[in-house]
Protein backbone atom coordinates (compact mmCIF):
# COMPACT_ATOMS: atom_id res chain seq x y z
CA UNK A 1 0.00 0.00 0.00
CA UNK A 2 1.37 3.15 -1.08
CA UNK A 3 1.90 5.64 1.86
CA UNK A 4 -0.50 8.76 2.31
CA UNK A 5 1.60 11.34 1.74
CA UNK A 6 -1.50 14.17 1.76
CA UNK A 7 -2.41 14.05 5.28
CA UNK A 8 0.63 15.93 6.05
CA UNK A 9 0.42 18.44 3.32
CA UNK A 10 -1.31 21.62 3.51
CA UNK A 11 -4.19 22.13 1.56
CA UNK A 12 -3.81 23.89 -2.15
CA UNK A 13 -0.34 24.23 -1.70
CA UNK A 14 1.07 21.65 -4.70
CA UNK A 15 2.47 21.32 -7.17
CA UNK A 16 5.95 22.75 -5.06
CA UNK A 17 8.46 25.14 -6.60
CA UNK A 18 11.66 23.05 -6.40
CA UNK A 19 13.23 22.00 -10.04
CA UNK A 20 12.83 18.51 -11.64
CA UNK A 21 15.44 16.87 -10.17
CA UNK A 22 15.66 18.77 -6.63
CA UNK A 23 16.28 16.45 -3.88
CA UNK A 24 14.43 18.89 -1.17
CA UNK A 25 11.36 16.48 -2.50
CA UNK A 26 12.95 13.91 -1.22
CA UNK A 27 13.93 15.16 2.01
CA UNK A 28 10.17 16.08 2.21
CA UNK A 29 8.61 13.19 2.06
CA UNK A 30 11.40 11.25 4.87
CA UNK A 31 10.80 13.88 7.17
CA UNK A 32 6.45 13.15 6.81
CA UNK A 33 7.27 9.54 7.26
CA UNK A 34 9.56 10.38 10.33
CA UNK A 35 7.29 12.49 11.72
CA UNK A 36 4.26 9.55 11.48
CA UNK A 37 6.55 7.17 12.96
CA UNK A 38 7.39 9.24 16.09
CA UNK A 39 3.17 9.65 16.25
CA UNK A 40 3.70 13.72 16.29
CA UNK A 41 0.52 16.15 16.61
CA UNK A 42 0.09 18.14 14.04
CA UNK A 43 -1.09 21.12 16.84
CA UNK A 44 2.24 20.55 19.22
CA UNK A 45 4.56 20.42 16.17
CA UNK A 46 6.44 23.32 15.17
CA UNK A 47 8.37 23.95 11.78
CA UNK A 48 10.77 26.74 11.85
CA UNK A 49 12.86 27.89 8.29
CA UNK A 50 14.55 30.81 6.95
CA UNK A 51 14.51 31.87 3.09
CA UNK A 52 15.97 29.95 0.57
CA UNK A 53 14.54 26.53 -1.40
CA UNK A 54 15.23 24.55 1.38
CA UNK A 55 13.69 26.89 4.07
CA UNK A 56 10.28 26.70 1.52
CA UNK A 57 9.70 23.26 2.89
CA UNK A 58 7.53 23.99 5.42
CA UNK A 59 5.09 25.94 3.74
CA UNK A 60 3.52 22.80 2.57
CA UNK A 61 3.79 21.17 5.96
CA UNK A 62 -0.32 20.85 7.66
CA UNK A 63 1.59 21.96 10.89
CA UNK A 64 2.96 24.36 13.06
CA UNK A 65 4.82 26.55 10.81
CA UNK A 66 7.01 29.39 10.90
CA UNK A 67 8.54 31.19 8.08
CA UNK A 68 11.72 33.60 9.10
CA UNK A 69 14.32 35.47 7.94
CA UNK A 70 17.19 34.74 5.87
CA UNK A 71 19.61 32.79 8.24
CA UNK A 72 16.95 32.89 11.80
CA UNK A 73 15.44 29.56 12.00
CA UNK A 74 17.48 28.23 14.92
CA UNK A 75 16.91 31.54 17.17
CA UNK A 76 13.13 31.69 15.82
CA UNK A 77 12.86 28.05 17.11
CA UNK A 78 14.87 28.34 20.25
CA UNK A 79 12.33 30.68 21.18
CA UNK A 80 9.34 28.79 19.99
CA UNK A 81 11.12 26.12 22.28
CA UNK A 82 11.28 28.29 25.61
CA UNK A 83 8.29 29.52 25.34
CA UNK A 84 6.63 25.96 24.15
CA UNK A 85 9.15 23.57 25.68
CA UNK A 86 6.31 20.71 25.40
CA UNK A 87 5.83 21.76 21.58
CA UNK A 88 8.15 19.55 19.45
CA UNK A 89 10.43 21.89 16.89
CA UNK A 90 12.21 21.20 13.91
CA UNK A 91 14.20 23.60 12.03
CA UNK A 92 14.51 23.33 8.04
CA UNK A 93 17.02 24.68 5.58
CA UNK A 94 19.91 24.84 3.44
CA UNK A 95 23.53 24.83 3.81
CA UNK A 96 23.39 28.69 3.13
CA UNK A 97 20.75 29.82 5.02
CA UNK A 98 21.72 27.40 8.25
CA UNK A 99 25.49 27.34 8.22
CA UNK A 100 26.64 30.99 6.86
CA UNK A 101 24.08 33.77 7.48
CA UNK A 102 22.97 31.58 9.92
CA UNK A 103 25.73 29.92 11.51
CA UNK A 104 26.03 32.07 14.68
CA UNK A 105 22.52 31.23 15.62
CA UNK A 106 23.33 27.44 14.24
CA UNK A 107 26.32 27.34 16.71
CA UNK A 108 24.69 28.32 19.61
CA UNK A 109 21.87 26.38 19.08
CA UNK A 110 24.49 23.23 19.00
CA UNK A 111 26.40 24.71 22.44
CA UNK A 112 23.02 25.16 24.40
CA UNK A 113 21.89 21.51 23.51
CA UNK A 114 18.36 23.36 23.19
CA UNK A 115 16.26 20.08 22.42
CA UNK A 116 14.75 20.57 18.67
CA UNK A 117 16.08 18.94 15.67
CA UNK A 118 17.73 20.74 12.51
CA UNK A 119 17.18 18.82 9.15
CA UNK A 120 19.91 20.44 7.20
CA UNK A 121 19.46 20.07 3.24
CA UNK A 122 23.35 20.33 2.00
CA UNK A 123 23.00 21.08 -1.93
CA UNK A 124 26.56 23.02 -1.70
CA UNK A 125 24.90 26.19 -3.19
CA UNK A 126 22.61 28.89 -2.53
CA UNK A 127 19.83 27.82 -4.86
CA UNK A 128 17.09 30.33 -4.81
CA UNK A 129 18.77 33.48 -4.45
CA UNK A 130 21.17 34.01 -7.21
CA UNK A 131 23.17 30.90 -7.00
CA UNK A 132 26.31 32.02 -4.96
CA UNK A 133 28.74 29.67 -3.71
CA UNK A 134 27.98 28.88 0.16
CA UNK A 135 29.99 27.92 2.50
CA UNK A 136 29.33 23.90 2.03
CA UNK A 137 30.30 24.49 -2.02
CA UNK A 138 33.12 21.85 -2.97
CA UNK A 139 36.55 23.76 -3.49
CA UNK A 140 36.85 24.55 -7.45
CA UNK A 141 33.25 24.44 -7.94
CA UNK A 142 31.76 26.84 -9.97
CA UNK A 143 28.85 29.03 -8.70
CA UNK A 144 27.91 33.03 -10.03
CA UNK A 145 29.93 34.74 -7.34
CA UNK A 146 33.03 31.86 -8.69
CA UNK A 147 32.43 31.79 -12.07
CA UNK A 148 36.17 30.71 -12.14
CA UNK A 149 36.02 28.18 -9.33
CA UNK A 150 35.86 28.22 -5.30
CA UNK A 151 38.81 29.19 -3.96
CA UNK A 152 37.57 28.50 0.22
CA UNK A 153 38.23 25.20 1.96
CA UNK A 154 34.42 23.22 2.56
CA UNK A 155 32.36 23.59 5.75
CA UNK A 156 31.78 19.68 7.14
CA UNK A 157 28.69 20.44 8.74
CA UNK A 158 28.19 17.42 10.96
CA UNK A 159 31.66 17.97 12.35
CA UNK A 160 30.79 21.19 12.73
CA UNK A 161 27.52 20.58 14.81
CA UNK A 162 29.52 17.86 16.91
CA UNK A 163 32.32 20.57 17.64
CA UNK A 164 29.41 23.56 18.36
CA UNK A 165 28.24 20.96 21.43
CA UNK A 166 25.25 19.08 19.20
CA UNK A 167 24.44 15.90 21.18
CA UNK A 168 23.39 13.61 18.27
CA UNK A 169 24.60 14.55 14.75
CA UNK A 170 23.91 12.17 11.68
CA UNK A 171 23.85 12.14 7.87
CA UNK A 172 22.36 10.81 4.85
CA UNK A 173 21.72 11.90 1.31
CA UNK A 174 18.97 12.04 -0.61
CA UNK A 175 20.16 9.14 -2.70
CA UNK A 176 19.03 6.90 0.63
CA UNK A 177 15.85 7.87 0.57
CA UNK A 178 14.50 4.91 3.00
CA UNK A 179 17.90 6.28 5.32
CA UNK A 180 16.12 9.87 5.97
CA UNK A 181 13.11 9.17 7.70
CA UNK A 182 15.65 6.74 10.03
CA UNK A 183 17.92 9.68 11.37
CA UNK A 184 15.04 12.24 11.64
CA UNK A 185 13.13 10.05 13.21
CA UNK A 186 15.96 8.83 15.76
CA UNK A 187 17.05 12.33 15.90
CA UNK A 188 13.16 13.87 16.80
CA UNK A 189 13.24 11.50 19.74
CA UNK A 190 16.43 12.16 21.09
CA UNK A 191 16.45 14.75 24.34
CA UNK A 192 18.88 17.82 23.21
CA UNK A 193 20.29 19.44 20.10
CA UNK A 194 19.80 17.21 16.82
CA UNK A 195 21.66 17.61 13.49
CA UNK A 196 20.66 15.84 10.49
CA UNK A 197 22.41 16.88 7.63
CA UNK A 198 20.75 15.25 4.01
CA UNK A 199 23.69 15.91 1.07
CA UNK A 200 21.23 16.28 -1.69
CA UNK A 201 21.56 17.84 -5.48
CA UNK A 202 21.04 21.00 -6.88
CA UNK A 203 20.45 20.19 -10.80
CA UNK A 204 19.99 23.65 -11.94
CA UNK A 205 21.93 25.96 -10.08
CA UNK A 206 24.62 23.72 -9.20
CA UNK A 207 24.18 21.17 -11.35
CA UNK A 208 24.17 22.81 -14.79
CA UNK A 209 26.99 25.14 -13.76
CA UNK A 210 29.45 22.24 -12.70
CA UNK A 211 28.59 20.05 -16.11
CA UNK A 212 26.51 17.46 -14.37
CA UNK A 213 24.50 15.75 -17.31
CA UNK A 214 21.66 15.20 -15.56
CA UNK A 215 20.24 14.43 -12.11
CA UNK A 216 21.17 11.02 -12.81
CA UNK A 217 24.92 11.84 -12.78
CA UNK A 218 24.41 13.79 -9.48
CA UNK A 219 22.44 11.11 -7.82
CA UNK A 220 25.33 8.54 -8.50
CA UNK A 221 28.18 10.77 -7.27
CA UNK A 222 25.97 10.77 -3.93
CA UNK A 223 25.99 6.87 -4.21
CA UNK A 224 29.27 6.76 -4.71
CA UNK A 225 30.84 9.28 -2.48
CA UNK A 226 28.62 7.68 0.54
CA UNK A 227 30.14 5.48 3.61
CA UNK A 228 28.26 4.28 6.58
CA UNK A 229 30.40 4.68 9.26
CA UNK A 230 30.65 1.19 10.15
CA UNK A 231 32.42 0.48 6.82
CA UNK A 232 34.34 3.68 7.40
CA UNK A 233 35.68 2.23 10.37
CA UNK A 234 37.85 -0.37 8.40
CA UNK A 235 39.02 1.83 5.63
CA UNK A 236 42.37 3.75 5.23
CA UNK A 237 42.73 7.51 5.52
CA UNK A 238 43.32 7.47 1.49
CA UNK A 239 40.38 4.85 0.66
CA UNK A 240 38.17 7.52 2.62
CA UNK A 241 39.55 10.87 0.46
CA UNK A 242 36.71 12.14 -0.91
CA UNK A 243 34.02 10.15 0.44
CA UNK A 244 31.16 11.16 3.21
CA UNK A 245 30.39 9.42 5.93
CA UNK A 246 26.82 8.06 6.49
CA UNK A 247 24.48 7.13 9.59
CA UNK A 248 24.95 8.45 13.24
CA UNK A 249 28.01 10.15 13.56
CA UNK A 250 27.34 11.13 16.99
CA UNK A 251 25.05 10.77 20.22
CA UNK A 252 25.58 11.04 23.68
CA UNK A 253 23.24 12.19 26.64
CA UNK A 254 24.17 15.88 27.97
CA UNK A 255 21.57 18.20 30.24
CA UNK A 256 19.09 19.77 28.06
CA UNK A 257 18.72 23.75 27.78
CA UNK A 258 15.21 23.92 28.91
CA UNK A 259 15.50 22.19 31.95
CA UNK A 260 18.29 23.55 33.16
CA UNK A 261 17.08 26.99 32.57
CA UNK A 262 13.50 25.91 34.38
CA UNK A 263 15.80 25.16 37.27
CA UNK A 264 17.40 28.36 36.81
CA UNK A 265 13.53 29.99 37.24
CA UNK A 266 12.46 27.11 40.20
CA UNK A 267 15.35 28.29 42.54
CA UNK A 268 15.16 31.85 41.36
CA UNK A 269 11.44 32.10 42.22
CA UNK A 270 10.98 29.68 45.26
CA UNK A 271 14.15 31.72 47.20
Amino acid sequence: MAYDYEKSIRPGKLPHIWCPGCGHGIVMKGLIRAMDTCGLEKNNTALVSGIGCASRLPGYMDFCTLHTAHGRAAAFATGVKMSKPEMTVICCGGDGDGTAIGGNHFIHACRRNIDMTYVLLNNHIYGMTGGQFSPCTPTDAKASTTPYGNPDPTFDISKLAIGAGATFVARTTAFHATQIDKLIAEGIKHKGMSVIEVVDDCPTTYGRRNKFRSVVDMMKVLKETAVPVAAAAKMSAEQLEGKILTGVLYKEDKPEYCEQYKKIIDRVQGA
